[in-house]
């Protein structure tokens, strides 16, 4: 013990370096020279203006008679100043009683009327009977609700026959049911609504009709630059629906030429 201690007097450690204060901060460390990745360069700014924004067009009108629901629809899709289609097919089978027609965003119409008749397929396996009009209506309105101010766009009409006799509904992205007796949706409803209001009543026998249905659609076309291609006309009654005409803007622009724009 003394021994060790004469040593230790003789002989003191060398003095330690003072260690850094625990706050003190640290770097990161330093890459080897060659292999440090470049510096990232600023990405641009974005562009001035609203971004793409695509204009929806068409027109699609129904109404309900006596007989059933007449349904009539051009064929002209547009995105923008653009015509994309002149052959679109607005007119989609719901079930054997029951249609719908597409306004808005071609996708998310086409979809949400697919899952529709698959959900009336499905009610007609469980219950042995078809959805009631009201039924298929209410039901597309509460599937598009869950996705109100998500950016679907669609204006439809569900129209058909049923046990309760012709039917017709509006429903849209925002998940709006209203029923009526004639409806016209789209940039070129105005024009209908003008035929309509002037030739319809609940009373028109169905060739009247479908000539009332055809004259409205292609005097929208006519004056809608966002509408045009074919007239289809569609009616839905007890026994089904079926398809009545179909007609080119272009030969019923020569059928009616002789009345100045196809007005009465």
């Amino acid at each position: 013990m003394a021994l060790a201690a004469v040593v230790r007097a003789e002989a003191p450690l060398p003095p330690r370096d003072p260690l850094p204060p625990l706050a003190a901060p640290r770097g990161p460390p330093e890459a080897p020279p060659g292999i440090a990745a470049p510096p990232l360069r600023e990405l641009p700014p974005l562009l001035p203006g609203p971004g793409i924004h695509l204009l929806h067009g068409t027109t699609t009108l129904g109404f309900k008679v006596a007989q059933g629901v007449v349904l009539a629809v051009d064929s002209r899709a547009t995105a923008g100043s653009y015509v994309a289609s002149q052959s679109v097919q607005k007119v989609l089978e719901v079930s054997s009683r029951v249609l719908g027609t597409l306004a808005g965003g071609a996708a998310d119409c086409a979809f949400w009327q697919r899952v529709l008749a698959r959900q009336c397929r499905v009610y007609r396996l469980r219950h042995r009977q078809h959805a009631s009009v009201a039924a298929a209506a209410k039901l597309l309105a509460n599937m598009v609700y869950q996705y109100k101010g998500m950016g679907l766009s669609m204006g439809t009409m569900i129209g058909g026959w049923d046990k309760r006799g012709p039917g017709l509904y509006y429903v849209d992205s925002d998940g709006t049911r209203v029923p009526g007796t004639a409806f016209a949706v789209g940039s070129g409803s105005p024009y209908a609504y003008g035929v309509l209001d002037r030739g319809y009543h609940p009373e028109l026998e169905l060739e009247p009709a479908f000539a009332l249905a055809r004259r409205a659609i292609f005097q929208a076309a006519h004056r809608d630059a966002y509408s045009g291609g074919q007239v289809s006309v569609y009616h839905v009654g007890p026994e089904g629906w079926r398809r009545v005409s179909c007609d080119n803007v272009a030969e019923l622009q020569e059928r009616y030429g002789a009345e100045g724009d196809g007005s009465e």
